[in-house]
């Protein structure tokens, strides 16, 4: 049964292993539709999920990179951030898989509740 937004926020990241199943193409066209802002971006043939967030300013956008680093080491996983002025690009993907799996996804949309909660 698909996981319903709302339940995707809600849930706690894994422990994931080298050799844990990455998440199916039905899993990932359902999970997908719940966070539509992310892209699948392959990253030297590694699909990860990405989104750019825009801020008024650097230290804006900082304080946003921050808030996703405590998150990721709360949750025990963590992205790619790159902060620039006005604008944070987060990747998020299972580097132990070397692939996408639900807790990819648990992130992206945590991450967007954060940013939610910004200004």
């Amino acid at each position: 049964m698909a996981v319903a937004m709302t339940e995707l926020v809600g849930q706690t990241c894994e422990a994931c292993r080298a050799g844990a199943p990455p998440a199916t193409e039905a899993e990932i066209a359902e999970y997908s539709r719940q966070i539509p802002e992310w892209e699948i971006v392959d990253r030297g043939g590694i699909p990860t999920l990405e989104r750019v967030f825009a801020f008024r300013n650097f230290v804006a956008a900082m304080e946003f990179t921050n808030r996703v680093g405590e998150l990721a080491e709360e949750q025990g996983h963590h992205p790619a951030l790159l902060t620039e002025w006005g604008r944070v690009t987060v990747t998020w993907w299972t580097h132990k898989i070397r692939n996408l799996h639900v807790n990819d996804f648990v992130m992206a949309a945590k991450t967007d509740r954060v940013f939610g909660e910004g200004d």
